[in-house]
């Protein structure tokens, strides 16, 4: 599904930003062109009055000179003088096609309104236009000279400019088919990176799916097989098997709270309600709590606080009571009989650091990262344990609510030790 979702993707992306990529190109494109051509046209115009220039302020004509701006300019010309055409057959070796200079003057005379042929009376003032035919851009003149006047056709071959824009058109096309084929690799690497967190949440809610599964059916299991075996059964083997039903249902009970807390968590609806806590007083609560239990597992408690008040952190106190029950519920889980268990609390300037602390087995770096996933055990063969491995998972959804982390290090000696960072003065947290 995701490999076919990821060419989808790509495909997509691909065909968008290439879409874009390819207007932006043909608008360049056309300004480009635009600007090439008025370019060639404005030298066309200039060389064409220079051209002027010259034959208005010479009495002769230069066989040389005439050469000289055919080739300088790019330029087909051809001067009559009253009607009689001047340097025509040297000036065109190649035979330039006469076609072309007639027509010239067919639409000099019908669209301009600039007859060389009939030019009239004679007058003082040179008259020129500009106009373009199919592949030329012309231009003719009517230049006095004396008691005559000079017919003057100047006509420019587009084919320089016509493959000019053919060069431009490849190179932008070229362009822009490089820059398509790279747009295609990056969207398909990009979009696998977008990908990847759909697969990993995938993955994770299935393996989530599986684990709640397997652990609900254990329990369940017991409850169906104690019913079964209740009917016939003597009143002291029933009430054997009640206390099994309803311990069994507890545990159940447990891990679809835990579930739900979970879900809260991930649809962003768990919420807290912060207030001024004195910590060294709810760490001091929790001691008192737990110690009856540490000496029935045989466990040695310590608690460690500081010997000059703290600030008040605003926190939600039950929210953190439960955090260190679930670090503490861990601790007993772990450490063999005989063992410590220490709880400790400091600050700065920034934050509070609550600690529980232990000797037991510790925790290998390796899976470190792992413990606060769901349904993580360190330990895979504690079946029979009341933890599901949703508990660390919970504790540091809670402490994010708070704004703050919760650390996990190995204890000086051996062991593993759980920090609580909670920001010292923060503003209020808000509700997720």
């Amino acid at each position: 599904m995701f490999r076919k979702l990821h060419i989808q993707m790509t495909i997509f992306s691909t065909l968008i930003t290439g879409a874009i990529l390819v207007a932006m190109t043909l608008v360049c494109l056309f300004i480009a062109e635009k600007s090439t051509k008025e370019n060639s046209y404005t030298a066309f115009t200039n060389n064409v009055h220079s051209c002027l220039t010259h034959l208005e302020g010479n009495t002769t004509l230069s066989h040389q000179w005439l050469l000289q701006v055919k080739k300088a300019y790019g330029i087909e010309i051809e001067i009559r003088d009253n009607g009689n055409s001047l340097f025509f057959d040297k000036l065109n070796p190649e035979g330039e096609s006469t076609s072309a200079f007639e027509l010239a003057v067919k639409l000099s005379r019908e669209t301009q309104g600039l007859d060389l042929e009939n030019p009239g009376s004679v007058t003082t003032i040179t008259k020129s236009t500009l106009f373009r035919m199919n592949n030329y851009y012309a231009s003719t003149a009517l230049i006095p000279k004396g008691d005559g006047v000079l017919s003057l056709i100047i006509l420019y071959p587009l084919g320089t400019l016509n493959r000019q824009l053919t060069s431009q058109r490849i190179s932008f096309s070229i362009v822009v088919l490089a820059a398509i084929a790279a747009l295609a690799v990056f969207s398909w690497f990009f979009t696998r990176k977008m990908i990847r967190p759909l697969e990993k949440s995938r993955r994770k809610q299935t393996e989530f799916i599986a684990s709640a599964s397997h652990e609900l059916r254990s329990p369940l299991s017991v409850i169906l097989s104690s019913i079964q075996a209740m009917d016939g059964a003597n009143e002291e083997d029933i009430h054997r098997f009640s206390t099994v039903i309803q311990k069994e249902g507890n545990r159940m009970a447990h891990l679809i709270n835990d579930m739900l807390s979970l879900a809260n968590a991930d649809n962003h609806s768990w919420s807290i309600l912060p207030s001024p806590c004195e910590l060294d007083t709810l760490l001091l609560d929790t001691y008192e709590k737990y110690e009856p239990l540490m000496k029935e597992k045989k466990l040695s408690l310590d608690i460690s606080l500081p010997e000059v008040p703290l600030s008040p952190c605003r926190c939600d106190a039950s929210r953190i009571t439960q955090v260190l029950g679930i670090l503490l519920d861990n601790a007993i889980s772990y450490v063999p009989a005989g063992g410590r268990i220490r709880l400790s609390l400091k600050e700065d300037t920034k934050e509070f650091y609550l600690s529980v602390a232990d000797n037991g087995p510790g925790i290998p770096d390796e899976v470190k990262d792992s413990i606060f996933e769901r349904f993580y055990r360190a330990d895979a063969s504690r079946n029979d344990k009341q933890h599901f491995g949703l508990g660390l998972c919970i504790a540091r959804e809670i402490i994010h609510l708070h704004k703050g982390s919760l650390r996990i290090s190995d204890t000086p000696g051996g062991g593993a030790t759980f920090t609580i960072i909670l920001p010292r003065q923060s503003s209020r947290p808000a509700a997720e």
